[in-house]
């Protein structure tokens, strides 16, 4: 039979987050209440599928497990599957939890790129485009629209900004770096100055001056013993 086909389009996540887009990663909402069909099962695994914008026109849902492409195979054949999930985690019913329904695409710098499943840091800014896919053992079950492209950030490089402008500022550099050249060595200046000034108020005792000793006169002590005997 031809898979069922889902009027769902993913899109990024409306919630206010902080790194929703960033370089590597994007936000998706969780596709909650789109996968209860009936001919839909509770074990039937549930994937995202990632793919360059371009690489849609060729796309072919893999039918079988063994033929799910992992993020190695991406640069080859331009789509990969990931966040493997079930019909019960897209349930709707996110009442009491603490968790945003949300699917961040990109998230896992640990996994291996050759495992099925694993959700790799995206290779590019992109675009790229996803849906959600329904597998059972017997092969594709059903699936969803393609989402609108999206595009990553971009890493900002910076320019030196051309005309008088630089110019100036090379000049104030250089000015400062002067005065900072100045300053360093008056302070240098400074410091000797002091040591030097301090060595010479400090006396430092010679080992040739004699030592001052106290003598005692003895000549009016009488003898003991002739004092004991008298």
């Amino acid at each position: 039979p031809f898979p069922e086909h889902i009027g769902y389009v993913p899109r990024l996540s409306s919630a206010t987050l902080a790194g929703k887009l960033t370089q590597s990663t994007f936000t998706l909402d969780q596709p909650l209440g789109q996968f209860n069909h009936l001919n839909i099962s509770d074990l039937d695994p549930i994937w995202l599928v990632v793919a360059h914008s371009n690489a849609i026109r060729n796309f072919t849902a893999p039918w079988h497990t063994e033929d799910i492409p992992a993020p190695s195979d991406f640069p080859q054949r331009g789509y990969y599957l990931t966040l493997r999930a079930n019909r019960k985690l897209y349930s709707g019913s996110v009442q009491g939890s603490n968790q945003l329904p949300v699917l961040r695409v990109g998230n896992d710098t640990r996994c291996s790129p050759t495992k099925r499943g694993c959700n790799r840091p995206l290779p590019g800014s992109g675009p790229y485009r996803v849906k959600f896919l329904v597998m059972s053992k017997k092969g594709l079950v059903a699936e969803t629209e393609w989402s609108k492209e999206t595009r990553l950030q971009q890493a900002q490089v910076l320019q030196a900004v051309p005309g008088p402008q630089t110019a100036g500022t090379v000049v104030i550099i250089a000015i400062l770096s002067v005065l900072l050249a100045i300053l360093l060595a008056a302070l240098l200046i400074l410091l000797i100055h002091t040591c030097c000034q301090s060595c010479r108020n400090v006396l430092i005792s010679s080992p040739e001056e004699p030592l001052s000793m106290g003598r005692y006169s003895t000549h009016h002590m009488g003898n003991p013993s002739a004092v004991g005997g008298s």
